[in-house]
């Protein structure tokens, strides 16, 4: 297919066909689907990347509640409960809603009946780390426990043992860990994100998606700076942002099946290898998105960040650009 006649697609499924089955249904309110994929799902990476998504949609309906009601012994609901109320919480913090405390409170005790009920479970401590944003001042003792190495800061350190302790670095979990570090209200936020992403890949083994959490922390930077495209070029054409960049792709693209993961990743590598000139070396992570992108962080590349057009533009021209580079003597570009 020529550059020119390639159309990139977002959805939440990605390369997850099944999700994308159970998801359909979903929007129908049919929740059968949702079920027998949550009790087909092999691990625990997968089972937190398909209860996230699917929860995305399920708040915006009842089909949790009634598949709760038809099978009010089922773990699986259970923890899907927890979900949704878990994003509907969430949802009305950021929109100010008049009952968000109330939905807080409701999400908080749907959290604790899911690790109750699924004690093996990752995703109820995930959940909670989700809520723990929304205690900006950290007036819960279980939000400023000590850290655990220095150049840290109080949190809810605690909850992310028990998701860790269930599932070594757990993708969402250390996201979640991001986003709470990010609604700190200290004036500290970007640097205390910038210790806290490097100490977690510090840790984190090959294949692990933790080698690109510095990548959404350079992202989130030049956001808040509000500059434009071209200081989000300097923040790439660095030696830290090429080492980053790097590092994310050997460390995690080069031992792991692209299939199995979050496009928001492939993408921020994509966009970081592109932003750092390391053409050749971001042709395999646009090829491994096939169809897919998603906005962010093309977005911010553009004038108009909430102009999904301008990020598809975007995304195109750094995809034509790097594909265009990866070509084998006597070869056409292999995407």
């Amino acid at each position: 297919m020529a550059p020119s006649e390639f159309k990139p697609v977002y959805h939440p499924a990605g390369h997850d066909h099944d999700l994308r089955t159970a998801l359909q249904d979903l929007r129908t309110g049919r929740w059968l689907s949702m079920r027998d994929l949550l009790e087909s799902t092999p691990d625990w990476s997968a089972w937190t990347r398909r209860t996230q998504v699917l929860a995305a949609v399920a708040a915006g309906s009842d089909a949790v509640q009634a598949w709760q009601a038809e099978e009010p012994r089922s773990v699986a609901a259970t923890v899907m409960h927890a979900r949704v109320v878990v994003e509907r919480a969430v949802r009305a913090r950021r929109e100010k809603h008049a009952r968000a405390q109330e939905l807080w409170q409701q999400a908080w005790e749907g959290c604790r009946a899911a690790a109750h009920a699924s004690p093996a479970d990752p995703v109820p401590w995930v959940c909670l780390l989700a809520l723990s944003q929304l205690d900006e001042r950290q007036r819960l003792e279980e939000h400023r426990l000590p850290p655990p190495g220095p150049m840290l800061f109080p949190g809810p350190w605690g909850l992310l043992a028990e998701a860790d302790r269930r599932d070594p670095f757990n993708r969402e979990a250390y996201h979640r860990m991001l986003q709470f570090v990010y609604a700190r209200q200290t004036g500290r936020n970007l640097s205390e994100a910038v210790d806290f992403v490097q100490w977690a890949a510090s840790s984190a083994p090959e294949g692990s998606p933790l080698h690109a959490l510095p990548l959404y922390v350079r992202v989130e930077r030049y956001r808040h700076e509000q500059g434009n495209e071209k200081a989000l070029d300097l923040h790439w054409v660095t030696e830290d942002g090429e080492r980053d960049a790097r590092r994310a792709l050997h460390i995690w693209f080069a031992h792991t099946d692209p299939a199995t993961q979050s496009l928001l990743d492939l993408n921020h590598l994509a966009h970081a290898l592109w932003g750092s000139l390391q053409f050749v070396d971001a042709a395999p992570v646009f090829r491994a998105l096939g169809p897919y992108y998603t906005s962010v962080p093309w977005a911010y590349r553009n004038r108009h960040p909430r102009d999904p057009a301008g990020a598809e533009d975007v995304f195109l021209r750094a995809r034509s650009r790097c594909l265009t580079a990866d070509v084998s003597p006597g070869r056409g570009p292999r995407g």
